[in-house]
């Protein structure tokens, strides 16, 4: 099952990447995805030593309410690959990409509304449990014929001051930095794309 996921996970970013790179200014807005899956990666290393508070989760959601869906996308599933690079490798990668790639795919259709740092942070404390329950997901298919949903839910519920840090340093950092994310990524977005409008932030 992990080799399925994992290829799924694999294809995805892959079709991502390849619509930035199809898509207009493309050379630009890949340096750009680049470099923000590194700053994220970067971010989630240099945090590792608080238990799961994620940077990448809103630099994720940042990209993709600026630069879309694909960006976040791809973004989202490079910054786990790379991230796991230091942080190690293993059965659990392809179901982070998928998870903080769905953060920045979703991201993008709310663009508008995440301009607005509590509704960032509103945004980012829902990723936090919902990413989590993802990797519980995983966890709990790992479990061979234990795996049944009293199994589940008491996997789930000894997850949960996890997913309650996760969901705080969400909000902390969206509260705090969203805007300024969002800002700094506005004019990048201006340039890229001469039809961009930027929007008010919050």
């Amino acid at each position: 099952m992990s080799s399925v996921v994992l290829l799924i996970a694999v294809v995805c970013v892959i079709l991502a990447v390849t619509a930035v790179e199809t898509g207009p200014n493309r050379s630009r807005e890949l340096a750009l995805v680049a470099a923000l899956a590194a700053a994220a990666a970067g971010g989630r290393v240099l945090f590792a030593f608080i238990p799961n508070v994620q940077p990448v989760t809103m630099i994720v959601a940042v990209t993709g309410a600026t630069l879309g869906a694909r960006a976040g996308l791809a973004t989202g599933g490079a910054a786990a690959l790379v991230s796991n690079a230091v942080l190690g490798q293993g059965p659990w990668t392809p179901w982070q990409m998928i998870g903080w790639g769905l953060v920045g795919a979703s991201a993008a259709p709310a663009g508008r509304l995440l301009r607005n740092r509590y509704a960032l942070a509103a945004f980012g404390i829902a990723w936090g449990f919902l990413f989590d329950w993802l990797m519980d997901v995983w966890a709990w298919s790992t479990l061979g014929p234990s795996a049944n949903l009293h199994s589940f839910l008491t996997l789930a519920a000894t997850g949960i001051p996890f997913d309650i840090a996760h969901a705080t340093g969400n909000a902390v950092i969206a509260l705090i930095a969203g805007p300024t994310m969002i800002r700094m990524l506005d004019r990048y977005a201006r340039r890229l794309h001469a039809h961009f409008t930027p929007l008010e932030t919050a």
